[in-house]
C-alpha cells in the first residue's frame, strides 16, 4: 500500500495511480486538501475501483474527545434526566465550539488568539492555493468578497442577483463560484422540502458554512445565525437536510431525512414547538424538536444544542 498526501499538486497523478493499480495490484490511500479535485479527477480514471471518504470538521462529540471530556450521546435517556447538570458541565465547551468550530488544530490550541490566527491561515490557504488551482479566478479579491458576503447571509436563502450587485461580479460568475465553494466543502446549500419535487428545484436554497470558526472569521455573525450554523454542522452527520417554508415566510429550519423537524432558537419556548409541529403537518411530518442554545427553560420536545454529539 502506498499513501500520498496533497495529490492535487500533481495533476497527472490519477493516470499514474490507475496504471500501477491495473498492472501491479498496488493499493493507494490518497489525500488532499482539495476535495473538488479528488472527486473530479478520479471520477473516470478509477471508476468502480475507488472509495471516497469525506472528512468534515469535528462533531461536538469529537470536540469533547479532543479536550478529554466524557460525554453521553443525546440518544441516551439519562441525558434528558440530567440536562441541567450536563448543561452546566458542557456549556463552556459548547460555546467555544460555536465560536471557533471544529478544525482539529484550532480545537487543540489553548489560546483564543492562536485559534483566530489558525483560522485566518486556513481560509487564506484555501482561497490562495486550493481555489486558485481549481479555477480561473482573475481577481482573488472577488472570491474573498463573495465568501464574506455569503458568511453574512448564513441561514438565509441565496439570492444570486443581489450577491452579483453587492460583489460587482457577473451573475453567472457568482453562480460558478458558489458551485465551486460548495464542491470544495466550504459551504453547503440546502434545498426546500416539499411534497412536490418541482418546488424543490425552483425555490432558492439556504446557505450554511461547514465550519463555524471559518464563518465567524469571514463575518461577525450574530448569535442566532452563529448558533443555527453550528446546529447545521451537528445535524448533517445524521443524514440529508432541507428546510421548509410557506409563502407567508413561516418556516422550519431543518427537515432531517424527510422524517424529523427541527426549529432552532437561542432561547426556546413551548410555543415554538407548537408552531413548528403545526407547520410540519403540511408535509406529513409527525416528529420534531426545538433546539435551544440555552437550557434555562425546558419542555417535552426541547433539546439543548450541546446534546447533539
Amino acid at each position: 500500500m502506498i499513501c500520498l498526501d496533497e495529490i492535487q499538486l500533481s495533476p497527472n497523478i490519477p493516470s499514474v495511480i490507475k496504471y500501477l493499480n491495473d498492472h501491479y495490484d498496488i493499493k493507494f490511500v490518497v489525500t488532499g486538501s482539495s476535495s473538488y479535485y479528488l472527486k473530479n479527477k478520479f471520477q473516470e480514471s478509477m471508476a468502480g475501483r475507488k472509495k471516497i471518504f469525506e472528512i468534515f470538521p469535528l462533531t461536538f462529540g469529537e470536540y469533547l474527545q479532543f479536550n478529554g471530556v466524557n460525554y453521553k450521546s443525546f440518544a441516551e435517556p439519562s441525558v434528558f434526566k440530567n440536562l441541567p447538570l450536563e448543561y452546566d458541565r458542557l456549556k463552556m465547551y459548547y460555546e467555544n465550539y460555536i465560536q471557533y468550530g471544529g478544525f482539529p488544530q484550532v480545537v487543540l490550541s489553548k489560546s483564543n488568539t492562536d485559534k483566530v490566527d489558525i483560522l485566518n491561515d486556513i481560509i487564506s490557504s484555501y482561497i490562495n492555493i486550493d481555489i486558485m488551482q481549481l479555477a480561473d479566478v482573475r481577481k482573488i479579491t472577488d472570491i474573498y468578497n463573495l465568501v464574506r458576503l455569503l458568511a453574512a447571509r448564513i441561514g438565509n436563502k441565496i439570492e444570486v442577483s443581489k450577491l452579483a450587485i453587492s460583489s460587482n461580479i457577473a451573475r453567472q460568475t457568482v453562480d460558478n463560484y458558489i458551485d465551486l465553494l460548495e464542491n470544495s466543502y466550504l459551504i453547503k446549500t440546502l434545498p426546500v422540502y416539499s411534497l412536490n419535487p418541482d418546488k424543490e428545484i425552483v425555490k432558492a436554497k439556504k446557505l450554511y458554512f461547514y465550519d463555524n470558526g471559518i464563518a465567524n472569521i469571514c463575518a461577525e455573525l450574530g448569535g442566532g445565525p452563529k448558533f443555527e450554523n453550528a446546529i447545521f454542522n451537528q445535524l448533517h452527520h445524521y443524514g440529508d437536510l432541507a428546510y421548509y417554508q410557506l409563502k407567508t415566510g413561516q418556516e422550519i429550519d431543518f427537515i432531517l431525512n424527510k422524517k424529523y423537524a427541527y426549529e432552532v432558537k437561542e432561547t426556546a419556548y413551548e410555543i415554538d414547538d407548537r408552531k413548528m409541529m403545526n407547520l410540519a403537518k403540511n408535509i406529513n411530518i409527525k416528529q420534531g424538536k426545538v433546539i435551544g442554545r440555552h437550557a434555562n427553560q425546558t419542555f417535552e420536545n426541547f433539546i439543548w444544542g450541546g446534546m447533539i454529539k
